[in-house]
């Protein structure tokens, strides 16, 4: 990438190009190379550009804030949908609650990447077939597949917004990255909202009762589930326009946490051994083996899509490959006890659920560690790393159609 830049500081357009199709990798190398060209004016117009930052909030352009105001409105809506049609929440909200959001975020994409018709049937077909699917399947409350279904359903719908996201570059795995990178803004910038959004809550009702009157019924009601729909929206559009806003923050969240869970990941593991807890026979302690698993791997996954940016820092390397190392540690705990119930207990809809994530996510975390065991050893470029996980979405995704679309039939809808 240096040597491309040197050679196309006289070629606006192929400079750009470059830009675009790689912004972080631009980035880096640029700054690396900036003190030996730093005399040419095209050199310093890049040094402003790529590190400029916006004092101002920006509120995008009238067109956007209007459609962002409208599809908030429609989530919304959709959130109130039972109190509207008087429909049974219990029913309701379990199949439909990814859809009050997720499918509003890839319309804002979809419209912001301006898909290509292409593009845009795939989104609507696949949103559309989902809505019928999930509401059709049998209502069993106490069905695993209808159960598993309701909760991969949320990783399907992620997926489809993911696909607005990298607009007409599915195949670009930095595109990718840069969705994951989207995800932890969107996340810190979600719940800033919604603490806002409680404190004003909280505020608003508590002034109320301040004069007699009680409001909360009816706020919670007609307002504040309004609000709860549309602050990833909100957030989304926010991080879009203003990345300036937590560029910083996720970073730094990224390298606080990566220490701290190492740290608690060793003491929870040699609390288990010391306790007696045993994954094999108790199924509780089994699943929260398996939800820290999934935790410490978003971590994972996040860290390195931001240590990329800046893969100078050894350090946080080192500490992503001993957490990494950590993380196949409790994988493999977690998948021989898997293993074992199905062999002791035999085959159920939520042991092959979690076994099958269980597979895709060590093979993901061996490839990760190995990449990041290559890039501390011999300085191999970290982005190496990133493009190892974001060419692993596809196969997780299709696991989860997999869990969403087939099982309920594999296994009779029990």
């Amino acid at each position: 990438m240096k040597e491309e830049i040197v050679n196309n500081l006289q070629n606006p357009h192929q400079l750009e190009k470059l830009y675009r199709d790689n912004k972080a990798t631009f980035k880096v190398e640029f700054e690396k190379l900036y003190p030996e060209i730093h005399d040419n004016p095209v050199a310093q117009f890049w040094n402003e550009r790529l590190n400029y930052e916006q004092d101002s909030i920006s509120w995008g352009s009238k067109n956007e804030l209007l459609f962002v105001i409208v599809i908030s409105l429609i989530a919304g809506i959709i959130a109130k949908l039972p109190d509207i049609f008087s429909l049974n929440p219990e029913y309701f909200y379990p199949r439909n609650l990814s859809f009050i959001f997720f499918p509003m975020l890839a319309v804002y994409f979809a419209w912001k990447q301006k898909l290509d018709i292409k593009g845009m049937t795939i989104v609507a077909v696949s949103i559309i077939i989902s809505v019928i699917y999930i509401n059709l399947l049998p209502d069993n409350p106490s069905s695993d597949t209808l159960i598993l279904a309701c909760i991969h359903l949320l990783l399907f719908l992620w997926a489809i917004f993911g696909f607005s996201f990298v607009g007409n570059r599915v195949n670009d795995v930095r595109k990718r990255l840069d969705f994951l990178t989207f995800n932890g803004d969107l996340l810190v910038m979600t719940t800033i909202i919604l603490l806002a959004g409680g404190l004003l809550t909280a505020i608003t009702i508590g002034l109320f009762e301040l004069i007699d009157l009680s409001i909360a019924q009816f706020y919670f009601d007609n307002i504040a589930i309004y609000g709860l729909a549309a602050s990833p929206i909100v957030g989304a559009f926010l991080v879009q326009t203003n990345p300036q806003l937590v560029n910083k923050v996720s970073p730094i969240i990224a390298r606080v946490f990566t220490p701290l869970v190492i740290v608690m990941l060793i003491t929870y593991l040699i609390a288990v051994f010391y306790t007696g807890k045993d994954p094999y026979n108790d199924r509780d302690f089994l699943l929260v083996f398996n939800g820290l698993l999934i935790g410490v791997l978003a971590i994972i996954l996040f860290s390195i899509s931001e240590i990329s940016k800046n893969p100078e820092r050894k350090l946080g390397l080192v500490l992503l490959l001993v957490l990494s190392v950590l993380t196949i540690l409790i994988n493999g705990i977690a998948l021989s006890a898997i293993v074992f119930r199905i062999a002791e207990w035999g085959i159920t809809p939520n042991r092959m659920a979690v076994l099958g994530g269980n597979i895709l996510i060590l093979s993901n975390l061996l490839m990760v560690t190995f990449r990041l065991f290559k890039a501390v050893q011999v300085r191999q470029d970290i982005s190496k790393v990133g493009e190892c996980i974001a060419s692993f979405l596809t196969i997780y995704v299709g696991w989860v159609m997999i869990v969403i679309f087939l099982f309920p039939f594999i296994f009779g809808f029990q």
